[in-house]
């Protein structure tokens, strides 16, 4: 491919931001410490348009689903998978933990730990108890959910409506419509603010090398090189085994999508990519309706990377602190931690903010053991993101499976040879036909998704 059509591509343009913000990260830190608003700016856009697209992806997925037995089966297995899957992750987490012994031989006196770092996290974080939780999902009211961005009030919203829609049948077509129409607008305008992705990783990836620097990791390196070990072995091992057993190959879909990835690790946020996966996806073969229902319930109920993270770190600090857990006294951890790693958003820090809210409720650990990790925290939020984001889009193509929502064709035939032709059309400076992309043509060439 051409130079000058290679620039054109936006996972090279991401990577560009991305060695640029580390040259600059390392060579001028206070420079690079001041580019943050860059990545936080980056990310602010992307959740300003995530609610109304999630609303208007599920209310479109369930009017044209329209059997409400079938969107309640989807919904049943998606949890389902999503559970088994975190179980899974939480587990991972806890071997890596007790394999390596990260924070073995650090002898640290809770006493002596900073407690206001976890103070400062404290009003942030999620619903403790199950009630909490459920009551959390009622928005105060219908815009109110819109205006606070989280996704599970919106999604909330957009079954009802998708529902009320579905009950009164042609009256609503042009409401449909209108919310259809609102749809196209809504990836148009995401196509111009992911034009800004490279200049986000940029400013994100300067702005963690400019503040924290290599030094900053120090004795903790251990920590962070175990989590990483434990995120590889979850995706290459259980999600690729997954996706072998419902026939498709983990590496193919990790290239599909390797733009999305890319944006991901610059921002080491999950949400940025949000409407790009669910256009890509629904090019993979699956369909509309699935697609729009499970991939936004995993933004909340499968943060796989969270949960890894979560284990790890609690037991860190318990072997840095001498503390000994019992059996009993881990299997409760886990199963607060299946609550509290479904309260936490896809964004920067909310696996931080989880991890304070596990130990707020943990009497056996000390909560101002977070003061041990606060430091290299952002050197492990990429990992969180990366490993939830193919997780969920493995999950949504495995759900779509099980309800038959998936030509096997279309998939096979996009995985294997999709990427390449979408990489020739944009070569030859056009568009990829309508057949490549079904259903969602209309969307995916409005937005510039190519």
């Amino acid at each position: 491919m051409k130079p000058a059509k290679l620039i054109k591509l936006l996972y090279v343009q991401v990577i560009i931001g991305l060695v640029l913000g580390i040259t600059v990260g390392h060579y001028w830190p206070e420079i690079g410490a001041a580019l943050k608003p860059l990545g936080d700016g980056f990310v602010k856009l992307v959740k300003m348009m995530i609610a109304p697209i999630v609303f208007c992806t599920i209310v479109s997925g369930i009017t044209s689903l329209g059997d409400s037995k079938e969107i309640g089966k989807t919904l049943l297995k998606s949890m389902g998978l999503f559970y088994a899957l975190t179980i899974l992750a939480l587990l991972t987490g806890l071997a890596a933990v007790f394999m390596l012994q990260p924070g073995a031989g650090m002898h640290i006196d809770p006493k002596q730990l900073d407690a206001a770092v976890a103070a400062k996290f404290a009003s942030q974080v999620p619903p403790r108890g199950f009630v909490e939780f459920v009551l959390h999902i009622v928005p105060a009211s219908f815009f109110g959910a819109f205006a606070e961005g989280e996704v599970l009030p919106v999604l909330l919203l957009a079954v009802l409506c998708g529902f009320g829609l579905t009950r009164i049948g042609g009256a609503g077509r042009t409401v449909l419509d209108g919310i259809d129409s609102f749809a196209h607008m809504l990836f148009a305008a995401f196509g111009f603010i992911m034009r800004l992705a490279p200049l986000g990783a940029f400013g994100a990836m300067a702005f963690t090398v400019g503040r924290y620097g290599i030094k900053s990791i120090g004795s903790l390196g251990l920590l962070i090189g175990t989590f990483y070990v434990a995120c590889i072995f979850f995706v290459v091992v259980v999600l690729g085994l997954l996706a072998r057993a419902h026939g498709f190959k983990l590496w193919q879909l990790m290239r599909y999508i390797r733009e999305e990835l890319l944006v991901v690790l610059g921002t080491s946020s999950s949400e940025p990519v949000l409407p790009r996966l669910l256009t890509k996806l629904e090019r993979l073969g699956c369909k509309k309706g699935v697609v729009g229902l499970v991939l936004p319930t995993g933004y909340s109920f499968n943060l796989d990377g969270t949960a890894i993270y979560l284990t790890l770190a609690s037991m860190f600090i318990a072997q840095a602190c001498d503390i000994h857990l019992s059996v009993g006294q881990i299997a409760a951890m886990l199963g607060l931690m299946l609550l509290t790693s479904k309260g936490a958003a896809g964004v920067t820090g909310s696996g931080f903010v989880a991890l304070v809210a596990t130990l707020t409720v943990m009497p056996d650990l000390p909560v101002a053991g977070v003061a041990l990790i606060v430091g290299i925290d952002r050197f492990m939020s990429e990992a969180r993101a990366l490993t939830s984001t193919i997780s969920n889009a493995v999950a949504c193509i495995v759900v779509s499976i099980w309800e038959k929502a998936c030509d096997r064709e279309v998939l096979a035939s996009e995985l294997g040879q999709g990427y390449a032709r979408a990489e020739e059309a944009l070569e030859d400076g056009e568009d990829l036909p309508a057949a490549d992309l079904p259903r969602i043509a209309p969307i995916a060439q409005t937005a510039g998704l190519h």
